[in-house]
């Protein structure tokens, strides 16, 4: 992967993580940059982890999947874009009651879990075709970070609505890098 697909798919694995920090900046009341920094920590930590995790899964079973892995890939991604478009489409939930000035930590790391599973999924994807994880999943942590550290400071401002438009952009760029990769392996095959 060249640079400029990395940065893409790190901008594409953040953007779920991105609408729930603006929904989680939306629920704190006038939250201030420790916590979102905090936040965007947590995020960060373990959206960078999970690809790491769906590499070595993916590397176990690259041998018996080596002829078919760029249709897995494609499939894999364009059905995690999908799924990013739909719940990207899907009405905001409305919340009631007072606000927090801070979320705990294991909320934080449930929904930051919840919203990493397709990076994990990417990374299963990306050990078929035997891309460097390292600095893949480096990139898609520190992407994480910022995007969700800015996600929080924003939430209130932003709303629901700009949170879902992200999740919708990013769900159309991992499908166009999954046909991306699809056709650049029917074409050099």
């Amino acid at each position: 992967m060249n640079p400029f697909s990395i940065a893409l798919l790190s901008l594409a694995m953040s953007t779920d993580a991105f609408a729930a920090a603006v929904g989680k900046g939306m629920a704190l009341e006038r939250p201030h940059w420790g916590e979102a920094l905090r936040t965007g920590a947590i995020f960060g930590a373990i959206e960078g982890t999970t690809p790491l995790i769906g590499w070595a899964l993916g590397l176990a079973a690259a041998d018996y999947v080596k002829a078919w892995d760029h249709w897995i890939a494609f499939v894999l991604l364009l059905g995690l874009g999908g799924h990013m478009v739909i719940n990207g489409l899907q009405p905001p939930e409305s919340q009631a009651g007072d606000k927090p000035s801070r979320h705990g930590f294991w909320p934080l790391a449930l929904t930051g879990f919840a919203t990493s599973v397709d990076a994990m999924v990417v990374g299963v994807g990306l050990a078929f075709l035997d891309v460097p994880i390292l600095p893949v999943a480096l990139a898609i942590g520190c992407t994480t970070l910022v995007a969700v550290t800015l996600g929080v400071m924003t939430g209130r401002v932003l709303g629901r609505a700009a949170g879902r438009r992200a999740e919708i952009m990013g769900g159309l760029v991992l499908a166009g890098i999954g046909a991306a990769i699809l056709f650049e392996h029917l074409r050099a095959g």
